[in-house]
């Protein structure tokens, strides 16, 4: 008896099937994985963010604490988002659907305030290139890889309870790719 194993593989959760799992290999070291969360039907063409400002001297700094994706069948997801800052406005491709991502992590920072991962740039099917509104500490990794076929359809975040001294909130994210 032969068995064929494929590389493709296909998984389902909540009712949703996906071929692929996208990630970067910079993303912070802190925090829990949260649950795996998809667009109901469709995939994702725009994304806003949840961002906490500048702090200033002297204070803790978190920036990015969560990141919504926007379905094109009108539904929004997320996965597990931190508790400060506020949401920016949707960003959207032009025509086109989300089908890579660069995410800008600050590294470990020793004595000084950790903040882990602070914005995030989405490639496009229509060739565009959107970057989140957020703050600019660390810097962009290389991009993931591409969704082959489909697009962006779901989405699970790596993220930090808040500490007493020094939270970096969202850390790291993996995006699932649909047909």
């Amino acid at each position: 008896m032969v068995f064929l194993f494929l590389t493709y593989h296909l998984c389902e959760a909540r009712d949703r099937s996906y071929y692929s799992v996208l990630t970067v290999p910079n993303g912070g070291k802190w925090g829990e994985w949260g649950k795996i969360e998809f667009c109901p039907s469709g995939y994702a063409y725009g994304f806003s963010l949840k961002v906490q400002e500048k702090q200033g001297k002297n204070k803790d700094d978190t920036s990015l604490n969560g990141i919504r994706l926007h379905c094109n069948k009108g539904a929004a997801v997320e996965s597990t988002v931190g508790p400060l800052g506020e949401w920016t406005k949707i960003q959207e491709c032009r025509r086109g659907l989300l089908i890579s991502f660069d995410l800008r992590v600050e590294g470990p920072q020793l004595i000084l305030d950790d903040t882990a991962a602070n914005n995030i740039q989405f490639g496009c099917t229509d060739g565009t290139r959107l970057e989140g509104k957020s703050t600019n500490f660390g810097t962009y990794g290389p991009w993931s890889k591409r969704c082959t076929t489909g697009a962006i359809c779901g989405i699970q975040t790596k993220v930090e309870a808040s500490a007493l001294v020094d939270s970096t909130a969202l850390n790291d994210v993996k995006f699932f790719c649909c047909d």
